[in-house]
């Protein structure tokens, strides 16, 4: 294939049937070969750069489907399926809008968590929700506060 192409589902290695650039609109650009050595050069979707073996085969051309995130959940029901098909991680229901029984941070007669939501790293399994093992909490001041608000303004 010439330099500069546009490819997707790229082996990684020779007859791995295409592990690079499978999702919706995505591509690889090839950058360079080097006979010499028998390896090419492409450019993955994260603008890394990867070296790969020059035997190894692609599909020339974009995945289909590209911007398909942008559109956005009008419905519950269409997150619904959308995760029917992946994984049980919808609806995602908060701890403290359920019964003491159920989670750690339920119950009382209001929507709090009535304790430091900071757990330590060696707390039993299902006593480990909220902030486990944290550093530090509260709000960011100085230059971490600032850097912060300027992540916030790029998104």
């Amino acid at each position: 294939m010439p330099e500069g192409t546009i490819i997707c589902n790229v082996e990684q290695k020779l007859g791995d049937r295409g592990v690079l650039a499978k999702a919706s609109g995505e591509y690889c650009i090839l950058i360079s070969h080097n006979p010499d050595t028998g390896f090419s050069r492409v450019k993955l979707p994260s603008g890394s750069k990867k070296t790969i073996p020059s035997g190894c085969r692609a599909t020339v051309g974009q995945i289909a489907g590209g911007g398909r995130c942008d559109k956005p959940m009008l419905k519950a029901g269409a997150n619904y399926h959308k995760f029917k098909v992946k994984r049980n991680s919808w609806p995602k229901v908060r701890g403290v809008a359920m019964n003491p029984v159920e989670h750690p941070h339920g119950g009382g007669n209001h929507q709090h968590i009535g304790h430091a939501s900071t757990v330590r790293r060696n707390r039993p399994a299902g006593a480990k929700v909220g902030l486990i093992a944290a550093r530090r909490t509260g709000r960011l001041r100085g230059v971490k506060g600032i850097m912060a608000a300027k992540a916030k303004e790029g998104n």
